[in-house]
């Protein structure tokens, strides 16, 4: 089961990046995850639409061939990063006849603060609402990092959440995907 795995934070050190690396044990089995990098994209141009750059066509492509998208999202300033609301614009595009349409997606997020993202989260389950994707709304985890990371190293009682999310994901594909 592919699935594309989009994370918002594009930093060396993004600590989302590094909370996919520390959750991907705790995938289900047949979870094939792939990822994409959000700032290889241009910026989005309507100009563009009619030429659209090899690097757009390939995203849409890989979202088209994916099961499901996980995203994976800090929050700046109570908000989605423009990285990844970049993203999200070349894949909707043209209107009506976007590569999210239909696509099963669910959300996490971590920061460094004790809200775990949580704005960011709500808004981007909104968007990609809006954009018709069938966005798992529960379970939910808000990821205060430094509270459940120690020396690069996931709490274990946090092991059992992701798995629980991912597991809950996995359900929501195949009910989606029928």
């Amino acid at each position: 089961m592919k699935i594309l795995v989009i994370i918002g934070g594009i930093s060396k050190n993004s600590i989302n990046k590094n909370l996919f690396e520390l959750i991907k044990p705790a995938a289900p089995s047949d979870f094939e995850c792939e990822t994409f990098d959000v700032s290889k994209l241009p910026y989005f141009s309507q100009d563009l639409e009619d030429n659209l750059p090899e690097v757009v066509i390939n995203f849409k492509k890989q979202i088209t061939d994916s099961a499901a998208v996980l995203f994976i999202t800090p929050e700046y300033n109570r908000f989605i990063p423009g990285v990844l609301k970049n993203a999200i614009d070349w894949a909707s595009r043209p209107y009506g006849k976007g590569a999210w349409i239909g696509k099963p997606a669910a959300v996490l997020g971590a920061s460094m603060g004790p809200t775990g993202a949580l704005s960011a989260q709500m808004q981007l389950k909104q968007l990609l609402s809006f954009l018709n994707m069938k966005v798992m709304w529960q379970p939910e985890i808000y990821f205060n990092y430094p509270a459940y990371v120690k020396d690069g190293v996931l709490a274990e009682a946090s092991k059992k959440y992701f798995e629980s999310f991912l597991t809950a994901f996995k359900e929501c594909i195949l009910i989606n995907n029928r």
